[in-house]
């Protein structure tokens, strides 16, 4: 059997089946290349502040040509409260793109938006709009913590770029000049493909 292009340590059967064809999407459509050890400092990030621990199990650098920009395998552990006797550990392996941006936008939180959001926005207006792209933001709820930079860093070409994912589940975020794109369960090699497109065309807009 050849060498698998990631480590297969503690991965079940059907673990290493995903991981696999998910590399195998991802391979024939950019030129992807192993990185080994990074440190994207994740604990930077909401979405893995939730999890008991995480690791990045493998990282991918895609050279297109612009800034570079990365495909992640992480393990994530959750510990998960089923009732006030008992905790469940919840392992989950999950597929992350990362992208890092020429301007600083501070801390930001881009997510489908929902009908809970939309009243609740009526109460508390802290979402970031866009009066000038109703489309973007009646589709998008987007957090931040610094409205300056935020304005001038999601311009037009960005949130084109946004619009343009095909899926309604993945969430976004940016601490500064990093951002990172997934959800928190495991993607299929399709969606993992839509992610890596996202952030190769984030590379070509900020080079």
């Amino acid at each position: 059997m050849d060498a698998l292009p990631f480590n297969a340590t503690d991965l079940s059967a059907a673990d290493i089946e995903h991981f696999q064809s998910t590399h195998r999407e991802l391979k024939a459509k950019f030129p992807v290349q192993h990185t080994g050890y990074i440190n994207f400092h994740l604990e930077d990030f909401e979405a893995f502040n939730a999890y008991h621990s995480f690791n990045v199990r493998d990282s991918y650098v895609i050279k297109n040509g612009y800034s570079d920009c990365y495909l992640l395998f992480a393990d994530t552990h959750l510990k998960k409260v089923i009732s006030k006797s008992k905790v469940t550990d919840v392992y989950e392996h999950q597929t992350w793109a990362l992208a890092y941006l020429k301007h600083d936008l501070g801390r930001v939180k881009i997510r489908p938006e929902t009908l809970v959001d939309k009243i609740a926005e009526l109460i508390h207006p802290i979402e970031l709009d866009f009066k000038e792209d109703k489309a973007f933001s009646d589709t998008f709820y987007v957090l931040v913590d610094d409205h300056e930079k935020a304005v001038k860093g999601i311009d037009r070409t960005f949130r084109n770029a946004v619009m343009d994912i095909r899926e309604d589940d993945f969430v976004i975020e940016i601490v500064n000049h990093t951002l990172i794109i997934g959800n928190k369960k495991p993607v299929s090699p399709k969606k993992a493909v839509y992610m890596a497109e996202f952030v190769c065309r984030l590379a070509a807009l900020n080079c």
